[in-house]
This record gives structure tokens, C-alpha cells and sequence, in this order.
């Protein structure tokens, strides 16, 4: 057999974004420049000498690679930014691809300005996740007026999934901030799921993270915005408003027969689980019955029990019924991902407002701010910064082609897998958000680090 041809992955594309210098009195901005080279842009910088961190230090400097797809300046608004990462990936979305969006920086570095915005209406402001949706309607409008015979199950929307993910749970925006765990099931994927429901006639049902089907752009801004309210905020060394969690927004295109199958999917699991238990609860007291323990303590078969094996035949038939039943309901979803007259059917967009990296320095300003956190926001900080080492491990190992790729070093990396997984033929970008500020340099330069380090090992 020949050998297994090495698989193609996207590059990895990073972005830089500077936020515009703080309005406070005495702020002082750092020197910095850019260079075109062969591989991308280069960025320059260097902290100014007057600055208060630099004044027991000498000032710093400091250069990237030529990795950078791009530098956006202060001035550059939201649509410039989307225009310039974003508006290139439709192809592939209405081709059915997976295209996945980070911000990453500091807390305060416009991070959830970049991905959300703060202004949804004005068009010029709106974040990268809102307008991708504008124009997402757009075309799948174009694509519903165009089919004659496009009946109801057929018309496509968009479904809405948007969750943040925190220490080691995962919590549903869209369905009362519900708390989710994140479990690495049998079959190799990752589920992210709610508490368990005891339905009627014994059903058991675990729901994953909901999805809501949006019929118009408003539908989904109301759905989102509702959301975005229940977001978790606390201190940071920065300011007390900071995002403390990694925010998910997954744009799908859907239809109706897709919702239906999904969700009838789910259901067959809710019949199969307590037949499940039920047949491994009758193997259990069967053949625990058949051994008892003898004199010395140890087990030895019973003789005067005779394991009921057509007891347990029976419980496996049933159990065997309702898994034949689940797998034509997940067998039926995958069918209408074949079937489809629109190849863009399942398409996503997946924006991440990744939680502010912290930077602990004893000998700068943000030290005074940090002494305002409470032992558990610090704790809090500590797991950000591990997830966000874990995130950028994940994407080196991809990029080399490793066999044992790290999605389970952390929860955040853990629900990406699967985003991950499906945009080999896709498209992966991280935006950097960093600031200009003088006393915000070390947060500045390890956000660049961290991003050089990124963009080196995802290819571009």
C-alpha cells in the first residue's frame, strides 16, 4: 500500500489591528513602523524613553517576522477590517467550508469592538460577526428567490449558536446562560451538552448547545443582542468590565428540514438512554448473582444461580432497536447535507472574542490595577492565559502535521476541535489587537509575540 499522502492544511492568516491611543491626559505613544517583506508585514517598536516602565529599564525595542497579512491603523474603522479579512471567505462559506475568526489581545485592545461592536447600526462600526451575517442573508436570499420549486423544508436560513466558554464549563447564551460540560464522547468528537432532563415515560435527554434558526437579519441582531447581555464581565488588570470569557458565535447556514432532522436526532437519544441503562443495569444483576464469595473472601461462581441469558437478550434486543433508530435519525441528517441543491448548506462562519491575555509585571502601571482582583479573578487570568497557550499549541501542531494534535489540553481548544477539523479547506485568521499606549508596551509586544509565533506556524 503506498504510503498515506500528508494532507494540505490552510495557512493560518494573523492580522494586526491598533486601537487608537487613550484620551488621558500625559498619554504617551510608543514608536512604531511597518515593512512589506516577502512572507507578509513586518512591525517595528520601540518604547519611549520618557515612559514610566522604561525609566529603571532603558527602553525597548522590538521586531517581528515578515508574517503579518496585514497592519490596520488606528484610523482603519470595522468595515475596513471586515472588507479586508472577512469579505474574501464567502466563496468558500457558500461552498459549505468552515471559516474561523480569532481576536486576540490584552484586555481593552478592542478585542469584542473587533468582533462584535458596540454600535449596531452604524454600518461603518458594526463588528465583523454582525456583518458577515448582513451579507450572509444577502446571498442566501438571492439563492431562496432563485429555486422555483424551493419549498418550506428547503428555504435556508441562518442558525444562530453563541456560547462562552469559562474555566472549565461552557455556558448557552441563547438558552439562560445554562451551564455546559465538555465531554469527549466514544466516538472521538467532543460534545458540548447541559444538564440532564428526565422527560416523560423515562426519557433522558442531554441537550447541546442550542441552535436558533434566524429567518432575517433582524431576527438574528434581536437573537444576538439578547445574548451578548448575559455575558460574564469582572475585573482584569486593565479596568472592571472586562470580557473574563471566550465568546463563540457560530453563524450556520440552515434550513428547515436540517433543524427538524437535528433535532429529531436528539430525541432518538433520549429514547435510547434509558433502554441503554436499563440493559446494562439487567447485565450487571445477572451476572452479579452468579458469583458469591467464599469462605476465604474470594469470589467463585454460584451454584445454585444460572445467569438468565434471555433476560439479558432481551433488555440488548430493545436497547438494540432504539440504536438502530438513532443511527437512521443521524443517518437522515447527513442525507440532506448529500441531497441539498445549495452546496452551501452547513457552511459556517465562527467568530471567537477570545478572553483579554493577562500580563503580570510588578514593575509597570497595570501591577496597581491587578492588586484590585480577588484570588479567584487572578485564578481566572491564570486559566485564560493557559488557554491561550494551549490554543496557540494546537494551531503549531496542525500546521506541521503532527500526528497527536493537543485539543484536549484545555476546554476552549476542546469545543474549537471540531471547527478546527472542518476548515482544512476553509479559512483560519487572527486578528491582534493591540494598543499604542506607552505603559500598555510589554502587553503589546507579548500580543505580537504571541501572534508572530501564530502566523510563523500556520504557514502564512
Amino acid at each position: 500500500m503506498p504510503p498515506k499522502k500528508a494532507q494540505k492544511l490552510t495557512p493560518f492568516n494573523v492580522y494586526i489591528r491598533w486601537r487608537p491611543l487613550p484620551a488621558e491626559q500625559g498619554a504617551t505613544e510608543i514608536q512604531k513602523s511597518q515593512s512589506p517583506g516577502d512572507g507578509g508585514y513586518s512591525v517595528s517598536f520601540s518604547q519611549p524613553d520618557s515612559s514610566s516602565s522604561s525609566s529603571s529599564r532603558g527602553a525597548r525595542s522590538w521586531t517581528s517576522a515578515s508574517s503579518f497579512s496585514k497592519v490596520f491603523e488606528a484610523d482603519d474603522n470595522n468595515r475596513g477590517v471586515y472588507e479586508n479579512v472577512v469579505t474574501q471567505t464567502f466563496p468558500k462559506i457558500m461552498a459549505g467550508k468552515t471559516c474561523n475568526f480569532f481576536a486576540y489581545g490584552h484586555t481593552g485592545s478592542g478585542k469584542t469592538h473587533t468582533i462584535v461592536g458596540y454600535d449596531h447600526e452604524d454600518p461603518q462600526q458594526v463588528g465583523l460577526c454582525l456583518s458577515a451575517a448582513r451579507e450572509l442573508f444577502q446571498k442566501i436570499e438571492e439563492l431562496n428567490g432563485s429555486t422555483e420549486s424551493n419549498g418550506n423544508d428547503q428555504k435556508l436560513a441562518v442558525g444562530l449558536r453563541m456560547y462562552e466558554v469559562r474555566k472549565k464549563s461552557a455556558f448557552d447564551l441563547l438558552n439562560g446562560h445554562t451551564e455546559c460540560f465538555v465531554r469527549e464522547g466514544p466516538d472521538g468528537k467532543v460534545h458540548v451538552r447541559g444538564e440532564t432532563e428526565t422527560l416523560e415515560d423515562g426519557k433522558v435527554r442531554v441537550k447541546p448547545i442550542l441552535v436558533v434558526p434566524c429567518w432575517t437579519f433582524d431576527e438574528l441582531r434581536a437573537t444576538l443582542e439578547k445574548g451578548l447581555d448575559l455575558r460574564a464581565t469582572g475585573n482584569s488588570t486593565v479596568h472592571d468590565k472586562s470580557s473574563r470569557t471566550h465568546a463563540v458565535f457560530e453563524l450556520e447556514i440552515v434550513n428547515k428540514a436540517l433543524v427538524e432532522a437535528r433535532d429529531a436526532a436528539i430525541e432518538r437519544h433520549a429514547e435510547l438512554v434509558p433502554h441503554g441503562k436499563y440493559a446494562t443495569d439487567v447485565y450487571i444483576e445477572e451476572n452479579s448473582k452468579a458469583y458469591i464469595q467464599g469462605p476465604d473472601g474470594k469470589y467463585m461462581m454460584n451454584p445454585d444461580y444460572t445467569v438468565n441469558q434471555e433476560r439479558i437478550d432481551a433488555a440488548e434486543a430493545i436497547k438494540g432497536e432504539y440504536e438502530q433508530r438513532l443511527e437512521l435519525a443521524e443517518a437522515k441528517v447527513q442525507e440532506i447535507f448529500t441531497t441539498s441543491r445549495h452546496p452551501c448548506l452547513g457552511g459556517k462562519f465562527v467568530f471567537v472574542d477570545l478572553a483579554g491575555s493577562e500580563y503580570y509585571d510588578q514593575k509597570s502601571s497595570t501591577s496597581a490595577a491587578g492588586s484590585k482582583q480577588t484570588a479567584e479573578e487572578k485564578q481566572e487570568g491564570r486559566q485564560i492565559n493557559s488557554d491561550l497557550f494551549a490554543l496557540k499549541e494546537v494551531i503549531r501542531a496542525r500546521s506541521s502535521n503532527q500526528a497527536r494534535i493537543p485539543f484536549r489540553s484545555s476546554p476552549l481548544t476542546m469545543v474549537l476541535r471540531e471547527h478546527f477539523l472542518g476548515s482544512d479547506d476553509g479559512f483560519s485568521a487572527m486578528i491582534l489587537t493591540v494598543s499604542p499606549a506607552a505603559d500598555q508596551y510589554a502587553a503589546t509586544m507579548n500580543t505580537v509575540k504571541y501572534g508572530n509565533l501564530v502566523a510563523m506556524a500556520g504557514g502564512t
